[in-house]
């Protein structure tokens, strides 16, 4: 991996990993879940309308339009909002390391929907994965049983994981930075169902957790998905998604830093299970010719971001 694509990979994970603190911080706080995510969005879209006064972003096709749509829905609003509202019953740590078992979603997907072939290590790779996620799931309560809050924050690894496999074709036309300001966009739009009471209670709740909803919103959310996007467009696909392993290690101690927060042992004993699963489906569960079609592709896709003319297309907020 390049030296800019592992500054960027550096930047995102520890971004990400301060997002899960964040966002527990402010429900401790007093905000609701959708208030917490709604301020999030809010700046990040914000974020990304100032970016596109100074620079150029460029309006995407019609016929590419639905299949963002869908995609931020998935990776944005799904995502996040069931990330936020299962960190009122899970702690930040312990929901960092189900949201690291996506890697396992994203390959079950890729083998369904892409026919990337998996040889029979990778499924048990997979299943090792899905093992994991129920000790963690089963080790997130009080009782030996499936927590609600679990179970959003498995959706919200499934929405992230649709995100990723699908996602990947639009990289040929356009830069990774607009489709991200275009997926914060879009994937906002749902999230102002919790608009009402919003101002009411920004004014009641204290400036600090307000600021720290901003924060999330423009660091972990805008900064941390452009420096992801930049990372995914500057190095090779497969040993970048590799620095996601890192990710719950660093959220666990931000959050113990933080918040005082320890995952039980019986979900970090599930973290370590699943993130071994996504190790092995991800290094030894594909054949060579799968993985040299997968260089190929990326490879493809590098050379057609990087030829891509700057002015290609429309643009909104043309710089000048």
């Amino acid at each position: 991996m390049n030296w800019k694509a592992s500054i960027a990979a550096a930047v995102t994970l520890l971004l990400w990993s301060s997002a899960f603190a964040g966002i527990r911080y402010g429900l401790e706080a007093g905000y609701t879940a959708g208030h917490v995510v709604l301020i999030r969005f809010l700046s990040a879209s914000l974020a990304f309308a100032v970016y596109a006064l100074v620079k150029r972003v460029r309006i995407p096709r019609l016929r590419d339009v639905p299949v963002i749509a869908v995609l931020s829905f998935c990776g944005i609003s799904i995502y996040h909002i069931a990330l936020t509202f299962g960190e009122l019953t899970v702690p930040a740590g312990t929901a960092s390391l189900i949201i690291a078992t996506a890697p396992a979603f994203s390959a079950l997907l890729a083998a369904f929907a892409l026919r990337e072939r998996l040889n029979l290590v990778g499924w048990g790779g997979i299943l090792l994965g899905f093992v994991g996620i129920a000790v963690i799931a089963f080790g997130s309560g009080t009782g030996p049983a499936f927590t609600r809050g679990a179970l959003l924050i498995l959706l919200s690894a499934l929405g992230t994981s649709v995100f990723f496999v699908y996602q990947k074709p639009l990289f040929a036309r356009y830069s990774p930075i607009d489709m991200t300001a275009w997926f914060t966009w879009f994937g906002t739009i749902p999230m102002l169902w919790f608009l009402p009471g919003l101002l009411v209670q920004i004014q009641h709740a204290p400036v600090q957790a307000t600021l720290v909803g901003v924060y999330v919103g423009v660091f972990p959310a805008a900064i941390a998905y452009g420096a992801w996007a930049i990372a995914l467009s500057s190095g090779r696909i497969g040993l970048v998604m590799s620095t996601l392993y890192l990710e719950p290690v660093l959220a666990i101690l931000v959050a113990w830093v933080w918040l005082g927060e320890i995952p039980r042992l019986l979900s970090l004993l599930g973290g370590l299970i699943a993130i071994v699963g996504v190790i092995v489906t991800n290094v030894w569960g594909r054949g060579r010719s799968d993985d040299r079609a997968a260089q190929a592709t990326e490879a493809v896709l590098a050379e057609a971001v990087a030829n891509m003319a700057p002015g290609d297309g429309e643009t909104i907020c043309e710089k000048g």
